[in-house]
Order: C-alpha cells, then structure tokens, then sequence
C-alpha cells in the first residue's frame, strides 16, 4: 500500500494533476458519445440544422408535382374529406395529362360516408323504388377502385400507437428483404398499429407506403423513416414505395451490417440511410411552384407540363387540416412536401447522410485532438493557449463542412470540440487554482517582509519572482542597535518589556523599509538585514535603500524622544538607542534557501558580506550610515556623501572605498557641509600621498570649522593612524588601503 501511494505520488507529480484529471475527461466524454444520450443528440443535430441553412440543396429538377388540397379548394368543393367519386375524378384527371405515379399522402380508412347504399338506408323519406334504385348503384368505393385500376397509384397507410383491428391477409404487402450480417427488423421504427385503406381500393393499388413522420424530441423533423415495421409488417415509407412503382422494382433489398441498416436497394438506386433505416433529407427552401390546386385539377384549369411526367403526390396545406411540419428550413412546411423533398433528393442524387463510421470517426478525432492538448498545453503560455485552442476549433469545424460540402456527409464535430473544450477549460481552471495558490503563498511568504502594495504586485504577477533562485544587482541592507547588550542587561528582570522595546522599535523601522519597495530578509535580534531590486525589479533601488536608512535614523530620534520623556515621567534610567547601518550594492544570488521542510527567501553573495562588514564599521568611523562605492556612485546627487576611506576587507583581494551618508540633499547644498567635505577630501589626500603634517593640519583646520563634531571620531581615527605610520612608516607598496581588523 506504501509502494502503491509512492508510486501514485510520482506519478502524478510526474505527469500532472490536471492531465489524470483530463484523461479521465476524455474517457467520460467517449463514453457520454457512446451511449448519446438525448442532450448530446440535440446539440449535434442543431449542428447539422446549421449546415442545411447554409448550404441548402439547390434544384436542378422538379420531378415532383403536389396537387393542393388547400384553402381554395375547401372554399370551393366544400369540407374534407370528399367524396370518392371526386378524388376519382382528380385520379382521372391527373393520369389523363400524364401523371407518371400518383401518391395519396392522406389514408381511405373507412367506407365513403355518400356511398349510395349508405344514404339509402340513411334517408327517412324515401320511396321504396329510390331506396332500391340507390342500393343497386355502385358504391363510391368502387368507382374510385375503378380509377385506381386504370392509373399508377400508391396509397397512404399510417402507423399506429395501438393495435386497432385485425389485419386483412389477404391485401398485399410490399416484399422486402435483407442482405448483411444482421436482420434488420431489430433497427427499424416500430408502430405497434397499422391503419390501411378500404379493401375495395386497398387491393388495386400498384403500392402502398406509411407516410408517417416520426419527429425529434424538439419538434424538428430531419430524418424520414423510410422503412418501418407496422403492426409486425415491414413496409416502406409513401416516398419509397413511389420509387419502388416507378422503377418496377419487385423487392425492396435492405442493407445492414452490426451497427444496423446501411441503405436500401431498388434497382439502380441505392438510398443511404441511418441505423434506423432514416433518411437524413436533405432540404431545399420551399418551392410554392411545385404546389398546383386540386381544385384547379378537377376543373382542367392546369398547364399540362405541371403534370405531365411527373409523380404526383396529393396531400394538404390548409390550416385546418393540422398537416404542418418544422423542418431546418421552414417553421411551417406542409407534411405532403416533406414526402416531395425526399423524392427530389434521391432522384436527383443530392442526398445526405450520416455513415455508420461517423461514430467512430468523431471518436477518434476527439482521443486524438483531446491527448494532444493534454500533451501540449500545459506547457503552452497563455497566447500561444489561445492560439492552439482556436486552431483546434477550426480544424474540427472546417473538416466536418469540407465533408458536408464535398460529399454529404454528416460528421459531427460538436462532440469532439466539447470533449476538447472541457480539457481546455479544465487546464484553464488548473492553472487558475495553481496561480491562485501562488498567490497566497506568495503573500504569505512576503507579506511580513515587504509593503502591501508589492506583495499584491508580486500576486499579481507571479512570473516576476523567480523562486528556484537568480542572479541580480541588488542593494543589501543590514542594521543593528548599538550597545543593545547593555540595554538589555536593564532589562533582566523584565523580559516582556525587553520584548515590548524591541517590537517598539523593529516596527517602525520596518515599516520604513517596506514603504521605500525594501524587502525584510531577516531579524537577527535587534539587528535587520533587508534587500532591493528583489524579488521586483526597482531601478533605484540604490536611492530607496539609502532613503529608508536615514528614515530609519529619523524614526529611531522619534523613539528615543518618546522614551526620553517616559523615563523623566517613571523616574528611571534613560539608555538612548543608537543605531548602524551598512548599505553595500552588488550582484547577490537571491532566492528560496533552507531544507526541503523549511526555508527562506533570501540573498547570498560578496555584497552582502560587505553590507554587514559596513555596518559594524558605524562605530570605528562615528557615522551611523556607511555605504559601498557602488551605492554612493549611484545616490552622490541625491544624498550628503562623505568619502571615509579605502579598505580592505578580509576575503576580498579587492579594496573598496566607503562613504558616509551624512544626511539628504538640502545637506549636500549646504555651505558647511561642502567645506567639511573638501576638508575631508584634502586630508585623505595628504593621508594617501603620505603627507602626515598635512593630513593633520587639515584635520586641525576640520576642527575649527562650523558643525565639526560630526567628524571629531573620524578625524581621532586618523591621527591615531598617522601616529602609528610616522614611527613606523608602511611599506613602498602602500596603497593607502586599511585592512580591517575588525568584521
């Protein structure tokens, strides 16, 4: 169990969170697609709605003529449905001006309610002699028989939700068999009812088809079955069975394979189909010159080429009649031309569909596209994410519609850029909780140490701390109380007010540091050791750093003020806190040390061993701010610098020459600061060239000057080295270079 969670937590360190977590994605996206379920079918079936708008097909031919029942007509010939002797005159009529099939998208199910026996019996006044005249007459029924026999006629049958009466064997069925490795009554529609025709005309009819529709679950319809089984009979759908009679095709041939029906044979024409055996229609925009009156038919009012070689279809646009379809194209198509457009696609060879394969295409696309995103994005930037994103977008869209507009083909790519989009997202999502986590320790981490304003900069921009470690020019700071011992020493039988004054005085100089973009490395007691241009970049970080040690010099009077009157108050001993500060800038090596279990955000280097030698040179050289060379270089016109010496510090085989910073600018513009400086500067002079009169004649005159106590334990510094040097002079290789004694 150990080795397993081992294992588990190399392995994900290895390969990533986010990436287990998007396999697993991808895998319950495949699985989602597998079972389709019906959100996921609408989602594509709006993508293939969209196509059909944008590239509808376009006429070539109009085989198909629809002879209206519509509002004219009722108005004219009164309610529907009609009598059979007048729909045998539109049959007559129809195969009198050439009508090659004529289709019945409407069903006779029940005896004409004007047949002559009926009325016969239905009539109370009549004669005996009428009443047998009228029953002695042939039926309505039969006359339209009579016109069925002499034409080619498919009739409408429907499906039904329940089983009504026993099925007549001896009316015909359309023959239908199959080829392919599985049988395909298990794939296809099923009505457990079957309404057909009257028997009398039922048994004349060249064919028979349902025109049912099934629609989608949104109302849609887009796929017309075009076999079916109804009441436990397989038959064709009204447009098939109108091909079938016009091709004297005996027996419909269904192919199938494992996955269910592939198409449906007739001869010389192969019709692709769905699983189910549904044709995907492949819609054209309404076309209102293929609809001509049935009025106008009845009335020889009709241009013969509307009819003549053509297959007639007879079906309804009036409203009431409640025979109004949504397909892709049109909110309000008439069912009869719905049955019209799946004639005009197959003989005109445009039509579309959805291959058995399509499911294992889509499949493939998205374990392909999904494993290459999880490969490569983590390690993308943001725009180049985007970038990769969008090109993954395209290359799905645009080969789905290179196969819809090159072959007809319906290749979802809905569900691949799904799949792809949620591992997109989830990376998005990963590397948000990851930046946010960064955040926080990043404030955590800093917060102590630096200003507010940086620590939510560094939050914000991440990117900028380099935590592994850096190389970079920094200014190092470290700070610490004179004679802290013995202030302390006060304090022995109090170690909570010891606690309380160092508090007392450490935050106020540490918010001197925060506030000039200082970061605190550490406390070491009394002492602070703080850095700039770290972990942001600060391109005056020289200035900050010496604006927050003399800030810290005007903060530490402000204590001692305060402390100074507390003490008058209580009656006890006053000890004035003094501090040193050493300010030195170089190149560090600035990042995360310590072990694996606890560690620090902090700086190493030469320049950071000289800042702390700087500072514990305050009180040799009696100025509580010594900074390097490299610091003064950068401030000399922003702060009051004093040149103190040239030394040499142990471990570095390099002299550096030190300052003081004396005070601000309105100091450096002063009269007597410029005189105490070039006094200063004739006495090292005279010290280096190893004019020892000199030096202490310029040292006699500093101390007569305005403002000269400031340097009396610089110039006491000197003259004990001049002493030392005159009774015993240094060496010919002198450079003027002191070596420190102390560190």
């Amino acid at each position: 169990m150990k080795r397993l969670r081992s294992w588990r937590r190399w392995f994900t360190q290895k390969f990533g969170l986010a990436r287990l977590v998007c396999l697993a994605l991808l895998v319950v996206f495949a699985a989602l697609r597998v079972w389709d379920p019906p959100p996921v079918q609408e989602v594509r079936l709006r993508t293939f709605d969209m196509f059909q708008l944008l590239d509808p097909r376009h006429k070539t031919v109009r085989p198909v003529t629809i002879v209206d029942i519509d509002d004219k007509s009722l108005a004219r010939l009164g309610q529907w449905p009609w009598s059979r002797t007048r729909i045998a005159d539109l049959i007559i009529n129809l195969t009198n001006l050439g009508a090659v099939v004529i289709g019945f998208d409407v069903v006779f199910s029940e005896a004409d309610r004007l047949n002559p026996d009926l009325v016969a019996n239905q009539m109370r006044y009549l004669d005996d002699v009428t009443r047998a005249r009228l029953r002695e007459l042939p039926s309505n029924d039969q006359i339209l028989s009579d016109a069925i026999k002499r034409s080619h006629v498919v009739l409408g049958e429907t499906g039904q939700p329940a089983v009504g009466a026993e099925l007549d064997k001896t009316l015909p069925f359309t023959g239908v068999a199959t080829v392919g490795e599985e049988n395909a009554e298990k794939f296809l529609f099923e009505f457990p009812g079957l309404l057909r025709n009257v028997p009398v005309i039922e048994k004349v009819a060249a064919g028979r088809g349902l025109f049912t529709i099934k629609t989608e679950r949104d109302g849609l319809i887009r796929r017309v079955p075009m076999i079916m089984r109804a009441q436990g009979n397989i038959m064709p759908s009204l447009g098939l069975e109108i091909l079938r009679v016009v091709t004297g095709t005996p027996t419909l041939l269904v192919r199938t394979d494992k996955t269910g029906v592939r198409a449906i044979r007739l001869k010389g024409v192969e019709i692709p189909t769905d699983k189910n055996g549904q044709l995907w229609v492949h819609y054209a925009w309404q076309d209102p010159s293929i609809y001509v009156s049935a009025a106008d038919v009845l009335d020889n009012n009709v241009p013969p080429d509307k009819i003549k070689g053509k297959l007639v279809l007879i079906g309804t646009s009036a409203v009431g009649l409640n025979d109004l379809k949504t397909t892709p194209v049109s909110a309000n198509m008439p069912g009869v031309e719905v049955h019209a457009q799946v004639l005009e696609s197959v003989l005109s060879g445009a039509v579309i569909s959805q291959p058995n394969y399509a499911l294992g295409v889509e499949l493939l696309a998205a374990m392909i596209i999904g494993i290459l995103v999880i490969i490569f994005t983590p390690n993308l930037g943001p725009v180049r994410l985007v970038l990769a994103g969008a090109m993954f977008a395209a290359i799905l869209v645009g080969t789905s519609w290179f196969f819809y507009a090159r072959y007809r083909y319906l290749i979802d790519f809905t569900y691949p850029l799904l799949s792809t989009t949620a591992i997109y997202l989830t990376f998005i999502f990963a590397s948000f909780v990851r930046e946010q986590r960064q955040r926080v320790q990043i404030r955590g981490m800093f917060a102590q140490y630096m200003s507010p304003e940086l620590v939510e900069q560094l939050a914000q921009s991440p990117e900028k701390l380099k935590l592994g470690g850096e190389e970079r020019e920094m200014t190092i700071m470290f700070s610490d109380v004179r004679g802290f011992t013995s202030i302390s020493e006060s304090y022995k039988h109090d170690p909570q007010g010891l606690i309380t004054l160092m508090n007392r005085f450490l935050t106020p100089l540490t918010n001197v540091i925060r506030a000039r973009r200082g970061t605190i490395d550490k406390y070491m007691g009394d002492a602070i050791m703080a850095f700039w241009n770290a972990p942001l970049d600060d391109k005056t970080h020289e200035i900050n750093a010496c604006e927050a040690a003399v800030g810290m010099l005007e903060k530490i009077d402000e204590v001692n003020r305060e402390r100074e009157h507390e003490a008058a108050e209580g009656g006890h001993v006053y000890i004035p806190l003094n501090v040193g500060i050493g300010l030195n800038t170089g190149i560090g090596v600035v990042g995360n040390m310590g072990s694996d279990k606890k560690f620090n955000y902090s700086v190493l280097g030469d320049s950071v061993n000289l800042a702390s030698r700087l500072e514990g040179q305050t009180k040799e050289y009696g100025f509580p701010i010594i900074i390097g060379s490299r610091t003064a270089l950068a401030v000399k016109d922003r702060f009051a610098i004093l040149e103190l010496d040239f030394i040499m510090v142990k471990g570095k085989s390099e002299p550096e020459v030190i300052y003081a910073i004396a005070g601000r600018e309105d100091v450096l513009r002063s009269a007597a600061f410029q005189r105490l400086r070039n006094i200063t500067i004739e006495m090292l002079a005279c010290y280096r060239s190893r004019d020892w009169q000199g030096a202490l004649e310029a040292i006699e005159r500093g101390r007569r000057s305005e403002d000269a106590d400031t340097l009396e334990k610089l110039f006491r510094l000197y003259e004990a080295r001049i002493k030392a040097f005159q009774a015993d002079p240094p060496p010919a290789d002198w450079t003027g270079a002191y070596a420190l004694l102390t560190k």
